[in-house]
């Protein structure tokens, strides 16, 4: 049985949720308790919303939001903004933070805003922070741009359908569904534009709001076998930039020092640093260096990622990262910069606490929801990085995320979305049966 499978196993122990309810982490055994009539009216009208969820799936699939399309962005910001408002959300927008000049693609262009609408209703507990995307990574001038459905109906493929314009999708239907049915929430949904390129302009305003909530939901997709991601490795981006002395190669070869041949041995250094068996990954690539084949280039740079299990297994490569660089005028000389803005999010005991309530809600709606790890990054992170126990694989199911057989099993629409709502409703009442 692979590692997974034993971590699933062990979640579905009734000794587990006894032992984190004994720890005082106030989890209610919501397996063992089927959904109340005003959790099956909810089902039911989510699952009258069918056609429209599909509908409105097939809208924002067809806004391109991808390649930091300014236009396409606020589009999408605004009808769902609109959306949340209706149902009382008061909405104001955080102004991007910069991000560092020396990662790849930040000369220019457009800095999105974080939208955060709030419906809190004065609660001082059981506040839920929704948090999702806009952004895709999908070219807005490309061929992968509408939503295609597959014969049958089951499935669908689509720039950004799963990652995340069907999490968008669901969570807001799963408000209205709410407010449709007069149950009770306090919420706040945030939107930001920049979760691909790695939540740079949005971070602050993520973990701010973070710090205000009691538990935090986000809507990346579920993992490839619908389960629920519940620790996540943290990641970083890091910058190597060699110089040396240019020369003419046939007149003055001995003259020059090649700022290649220093990023060569660099990058072969470096390639000593990974251990994945103990969560610790670099990753280089691309590269650049010199203008022509017959001079010495006076310049090269690589930009590279880093995955790391813990944050003590980010510091080792921090260290060794920054131990790479020379003095100054050193030549040829060597200059890292390295931002680790994403940390590790652990599995602790009231993540695992909040995972145990989405799983008894999902079980009452007879679905599964087993749990998993992942080595990918998400907003989850940032959320949990500043002290908000977050799940954050709520999203529809799917797969081929960031290609152009991205795809979303169309059944997830409504099954997900009555898993928020209801869980969301679960969270504000702070479990209590009485305030079902």
């Amino acid at each position: 049985m692979n590692e997974h499978a034993l971590l699933s196993l062990k979640y579905d122990c009734e000794k587990s949720a006894l032992r984190l309810l004994e720890a005082g982490f106030g989890v209610i055994l919501d397996s063992l308790v089927k959904l109340s009539e005003t959790e099956q009216r909810v089902a039911d009208a989510i699952s009258k919303r069918r056609h429209d969820l599909l509908e409105d799936l097939r809208l924002h699939v067809g806004i391109p939001t991808g390649g930091n399309n300014q236009s396409a962005i606020e589009e999408t910001r605004e009808r769902f903004g609109i959306r949340l408002q209706e149902l009382g959300a008061k909405s104001h927008m955080v102004q991007p933070e910069s991000k560092p000049d020396w990662l790849m693609g930040t000369a220019g262009g457009y800095m999105p805003p974080t939208a955060v609408c709030e419906r809190l209703n004065g609660a001082t507990s059981g506040r839920v922070m929704i948090a999702g995307h806009l952004d895709t990574v999908h070219d807005p001038e490309g061929d992968f741009l509408d939503l295609s459905i597959a014969p049958g109906g089951k499935t669908a493929v689509g720039p950004g359908c799963v990652d995340m314009k069907g999490g968008l999708v669901i969570a807001v239907a799963a408000l209205e569904a709410l407010e449709e049915c007069g149950v009770p929430a306090n919420w706040t949904f945030t939107m930001n534009g920049d979760e691909e390129t790695g939540t740079y302009h949005s971070e602050k305003a993520l973990k701010d709001q973070a710090k205000l909530h009691d538990f935090g939901l986000a809507l990346e997709p579920a993992l490839p076998g619908g389960e629920l991601a519940i620790e996540r490795m943290g990641s970083g981006q890091f910058m190597i930039e060699t110089i040396g002395k240019s020369a003419h190669v046939g007149r003055a070869f001995t003259d020059g020092r090649s700022a290649v041949v220093e990023l060569a041995r660099c990058i072969s250094e470096s390639a000593k640093f990974p251990e994945p068996g103990r969560g610790k990954i670099l990753n280089i690539g691309p590269i650049k260096g010199g203008v022509a084949t017959n001079a010495v280039p006076d310049s090269a740079f690589a930009w590279g990622n880093v995955r790391f299990a813990d944050n003590s297994i980010a510091d080792e490569l921090a260290v060794q990262l920054d131990a790479l660089q020379t003095e100054d005028g050193a030549m040829p000389g060597v200059i890292v910069r390295r931002s680790f803005n994403r940390p590790a999010k652990p599995l602790i005991p009231a993540v695992e606490a909040l995972g145990l309530r989405a799983r008894g809600v999902a079980e009452a709606l007879g679905q599964k929801l087993p749990f998993a790890s992942t080595g990918g990054v998400c907003d989850g992170n940032v959320l949990q990085s500043a002290g908000l126990p977050t799940i954050d694989t709520l999203g529809v199911r799917g797969g081929g995320l960031h290609t152009p057989d991205e795809w979303i099993d169309l059944t997830s629409l409504v099954e997900r979305c009555q898993l928020l709502a209801i869980l969301v409703a679960r969270l504000s009442a702070g479990g209590s049966e009485e305030n079902r």
